[in-house]
């Protein structure tokens, strides 16, 4: 198994710690894990991508080529870095972010930015229901490993709203039908 995964979004989303948070996910499960990440000069505002790739092998290569899983969060990265996805990939994308392309298979759209601003009340969850959707609809990691993750990530002060984004996420993530892909 070796999975390829792209987050993407604007700087101020936590997609850098969303990737640490998923990698080290995949470590707990016991898989080989490696996450890499880049973003632009502006920070807030400006895209960002953190690439995350779990293989039950060896990776001998640190950076994401055709990403079995692509995340887009903000209408910058889908500029940016909507590139290329695996013929069989998944991409899952907030329904604010207008796609030029209908015909895209395997797309996911859903309400992840306004999931976490207007039922958590808190912008800075966009990243764990986001990493929740992508747990529910993929499995690429265990549940419990993903929340054990952000367990050990997230400041203890904020883990009651923290625990309110992985399961409103798992909820967005769960309506939906997406086979797990044989990566």
């Amino acid at each position: 198994m070796k999975c390829e995964i792209r987050l993407s979004g604007e700087g101020g989303q936590g997609i850098i710690l969303a990737g640490v948070i998923l990698a080290e996910a995949a470590i707990y499960d016991g898989f080989n894990a490696i996450q890499s990440q880049s973003y632009g000069p502006e920070a807030r505002g400006g895209a960002s991508k953190a690439e995350v790739i779990i293989s039950d092998d060896e990776i001998n290569y640190p950076k994401v080529i055709l990403p079995d899983i692509l995340m887009i969060l903000s209408t910058e990265a889908y500029k940016k870095y909507f590139k290329n996805i695996s013929s069989n990939g998944i991409i899952i994308i907030d329904e604010t972010i207008q796609i030029a392309d209908n015909s895209i298979p395997n797309i996911v759209k859903l309400p992840i930015i306004k999931t976490a601003v207007e039922e958590v009340n808190k912008p800075i969850t966009t990243n764990i229901v986001a990493l929740a959707v992508l747990q529910s609809l993929t499995k690429v990691v265990n549940k419990s490993s993903l929340e054990k993750a952000v367990f050990d990530r997230v400041p203890k002060s904020s883990m009651d709203f923290n625990i309110k984004a992985l399961e409103l996420g798992y909820g967005l993530g769960n309506g939906h039908l997406v086979h797990k892909q044989n990566y």
